[in-house]
């Protein structure tokens, strides 16, 4: 056999991982492990409502540890909403990846991200709130626990049902705070799940939406050190936007007094504590059990509040304080104690799932990725953003200014939010801001032609926009417990 021969026998026999290194062949065999998703969902929690997000007046331990674990996106918004129950359309466009006027607010025909993940290999489970019909909460879900079928209850009879092999059952009255019911929930599912093979966990709290009822012990936490007004604070709402005495705006009177907006911002500050330490018992779950390395976890709320900004408390306004929320992705891949002020919506999570799951994204999802951000192929997915409620109010924004228009009184409102964050100094009537004012209409128009909604930006018959509600009262709401009617009401 000649020296040739030999060589190459040589070669031949030898392992792969001798001649190019045991890391090259470790890397093309090991598949890709794809991560399990824990999205924590809250309901009406403000963007600012966080103490990881500069508020030093909230007690959040677990939600700050997540934020400095992970990656935020500071200027993450709700598109808007067709009625008042803005959660509805808020979680069916979460849900589909659609925008607001391409969406039914039953899903009906439309590929949910729960469902696409089912149907490639994820077992999924929900819990909390659904407040998109029970037949795509069905499609949606391998099984639920404890999921609740409505918009808002007393947190202490949530009503709820299960969902398993399909079909719905065990009825019944949540008998614990509905914080705690939907985590006992989610921790009896973590510690059922194998290593290998990979879930989707939705945890939709009703926290801190009202009935304002937080548990004594995370009251306490605010004793003696009820948060300030906020900065926006006012009375009353300076002209009349066309929702001032809607059922969110009656849960106080007129002129809003501080002592009262205060009351209520710490009742809803203890409501999220609360949640926050439930929270922690998910999180530490998925640590005992292992499943931490190989998580992302997604936190966010469907859309912030008012609770005394503006003079006013819902969230059926597009203010700051009522379209944005927070939002956080931990996990691997991920970086860490990083952030973001792209402009996105909280539709763009669906195609940011399907990234994170290599799984291809359906056709009609209208969201943006946004994991390129975090891996620095881009700073941001769009330069403008749209927001929209019923047929009263319009708003664009860039990386700095913010256009409301209100259509029923042809009003127009311009913010510097670079400089006015608060929104407090309408620019409108100034002369040097009237171009601006026509280019961000322009571009008004065109994300409304671009989103099928039809709203015309100007009436014939305009109402008047002078509104004086000095004087009416609060008015209670079925879904109070009979303590908080007495102590708000009684002695009205």
């Amino acid at each position: 056999m000649t020296t040739y021969l030999r060589y190459l026998l040589l070669i031949l026999c030898f392992p792969l991982s001798v001649l190019i290194g045991p890391n090259a062949v470790s890397a093309a065999e090991k598949p890709f492990q794809r991560p399990n998703i824990l999205f924590l969902f809250s309901d009406d929690q403000r963007a600012d409502a966080l103490g990881a997000y500069q508020n030093p007046h909230i007690q959040t331990p677990n939600l700050d540890q997540l934020a400095h674990a992970g990656f935020s996106f500071r200027n993450a918004y709700c598109m808007g909403s067709i009625h008042g129950a803005v959660c509805q359309p808020s979680r069916a466009m979460l849900n589909s990846g659609r925008s607001l006027y391409h969406v039914p607010m039953d899903l009906k025909g439309v590929k949910t991200m729960p469902q696409l993940l089912k149907e490639s290999g994820y077992t999924t489970f929900g819990t909390g709130k659904w407040h998109n019909h029970r037949e795509s909460f069905q499609k949606s879900f391998t099984l639920g626990t404890a999921a609740f079928m409505g918009g808002m209850s007393n947190h202490l009879k949530v009503p709820v049902v299960d969902l398993k092999d399909g079909k719905f059952e065990n009825k019944r009255m949540g008998e614990k705070f509905s914080s705690e019911l939907f985590v006992d929930a989610t921790v009896n599912f973590l510690k059922t799940q194998p290593a290998d093979k990979p879930f989707y966990a939705y945890v939709a709290f009703t926290a801190p939406h009202d009935p304002r009822m937080p548990p004594a012990s995370a009251l306490e936490t605010y004793k003696d050190k009820q948060p300030p007004l906020p900065k926006n604070f006012m009375p009353q709402h300076p002209f009349n936007n066309g929702w001032m005495t809607g059922r969110d705006e009656a849960l106080a009177g007129w002129p809003r007094q501080p002592e009262v907006v205060r009351e209520q911002l710490t009742e809803y500050y203890a409501m999220i504590t609360h949640m926050d330490s439930q929270i922690g018992r998910i999180l530490k779950t998925l640590k005992a059990q292992g499943l931490d390395k190989n998580t992302i976890v997604i936190f966010s709320s469907d859309h912030g509040l008012a609770v005394g900004s503006h003079g006013l408390l819902g969230k059926q306004n597009l203010y700051e304080h009522s379209m944005k929320s927070p939002l956080i992705f931990k996990g691997p891949g991920i970086p860490q104690n990083e952030s973001s002020e792209a402009l996105v919506y909280l539709y763009d999570i669906f195609p940011t799932v399907c990234d994170l799951t290599q799984t291809s994204v359906p056709s009609g999802v209208e969201g943006l990725d946004l994991a390129p951000i975090w891996r620095g192929k881009q700073k941001g997915v769009r330069t403008s953003l749209f927001t929209t409620y019923e047929d009263l109010m319009r708003a664009v924004r860039d990386d700095r200014w913010k256009l409301i228009r209100y259509p029923q009184i042809n009003k127009t409102q311009l913010f510097d939010l670079k400089t006015d964050p608060a929104e407090l100094k309408d620019l409108s009537e100034h002369p040097e801001q009237q171009a601006r004012i026509e280019q961000m209409l322009t571009t008004l128009k065109e994300w409304q032609q671009k989103t099928d909604d039809k709203q015309p930006l100007t009436s014939e018959h305009p109402k008047s926009e002078k509104i004086d509600l000095t004087g009416r009262k609060r008015k209670p709401d079925a879904h109070q417990p009979d303590w908080i009617v007495k102590k708000y009401f009684d002695s009205e």
